[in-house]
């Protein structure tokens, strides 16, 4: 599944403005629960259990909160870009102002770790990065992950 079709065009970027982790979480678990009618609760629920193993702060600014779960049909994919950054106990020290939230159904669960790997390949390339900090729009956010899905010639 390429990275796009992860993320609805008309709402998958998002700006946030938290001052904290626990809140950045609690937002973007209002925000799934909202398109997926579970209720915010669980959804925290899930988030949270996996950053209990470890933060999913990944370095330079980025964060890739993400669950398995049993309870969801279909993936369901958040950029957040952050008004401030906040710390997120990356190895680099880095505060994270992107954040890449992925919930994935436990019944698909084969394409999960292949989705993981291709938001961070992309990711790897410090010119997407860059993109989604600068984009003055979610549009233009959306437009830049876009670019970074096709491959390249």
């Amino acid at each position: 599944m390429a990275i796009t079709d992860m993320f609805s065009a008309a709402d998958g970027v998002l700006t946030f403005a938290p001052s904290s982790k626990k809140e950045m979480l609690e937002m973007l678990a209002a925000e799934v629960s909202a398109r997926i009618g579970q209720p915010k609760a669980k959804v925290l629920e899930a988030i949270l259990a996996r950053e209990k193993l470890g933060s999913t702060a990944l370095g330079r600014g980025v964060a890739l909160p993400h669950a398995r779960v049993d309870w969801l049909e279909a993936p369901v994919a958040l950029l957040a870009r952050l008004a401030r950054p906040i710390e997120m106990e990356a190895r680099d020290g880095e505060p994270v102002d992107l954040v890449f939230l992925v919930l994935w159904p436990e019944s698909a669960s084969e394409g999960f770790l292949p989705a993981l790997s291709d938001i961070c390949r992309a990711l790897r390339d410090n010119q997407l990065p860059r993109q989604l900090r600068q984009a003055r729009s979610d549009a233009e956010a959306l437009q830049a992950l876009l670019a970074a899905d096709r491959p390249q010639l």
